[in-house]
């Protein structure tokens, strides 16, 4: 179980990191700019509409996520800069490993609708729901093969030895 709280999104090599982060509804989440340059973090989503004005090192405030869904981040100096909040009601919520699996562990036993989101999903995320019975043994499960969206992000060509400054 996640409790809400206090969480990070780093900006480093003018890139959000990590590029998703699944939080708790009521977490709040820094934003701090490690980069020599100066970043304008801003989203237009449903769930947390912001923007944090050109700045570097860490602004003073968090920002509080205090409704469910998808939460797009951005740059408004960096195109590039793309990053995303997944802001869960449920406090039973894990990321995937760069293998692919997720593990969730001491959830009370009972039935559960377990469902994957993916910045690049295709199809709804409903589309996705498992139920889960962790009555029996208290262990299930699940596996998904999901189908995405090609990856259209700008791609910036790395310079060796040297960082890009905007």
């Amino acid at each position: 179980m996640q409790p809400a709280g206090r969480d990070i999104v780093d900006q480093i090599g003018q890139e959000f990191v990590p590029y998703v982060k699944p939080i708790l509804v009521g977490s709040a989440v820094f934003f701090p700019n490690k980069d020599n340059i100066r970043h304008q973090v801003y989203s237009f989503s449903p769930a947390k509409q912001f923007e944090l004005p050109l700045y570097a090192g860490t602004p003073a405030k968090p920002i509080v996520f205090d409704k469910p869904g998808v939460v797009a981040l951005g740059c408004n100096i960096h195109d590039w800069m793309i990053g995303y909040i997944y802001v869960s009601e449920s406090p039973y919520f894990a990321k995937t490993g760069a293998d692919g699996t997720a593990r969730l562990n001491d959830l009370p036993a009972r039935n559960y609708e377990v469902r994957v989101w993916h910045p690049r999903l295709q199809g709804p995320e409903a589309a996705t729901q498992r139920p889960a019975d962790l009555t029996a043994d208290g262990r299930a499960e699940l596996s998904w093969k999901l189908s995405l969206k090609p990856d259209t992000r700008i791609r910036r060509a790395p310079v060796p030895g040297a960082h890009r400054q905007y």
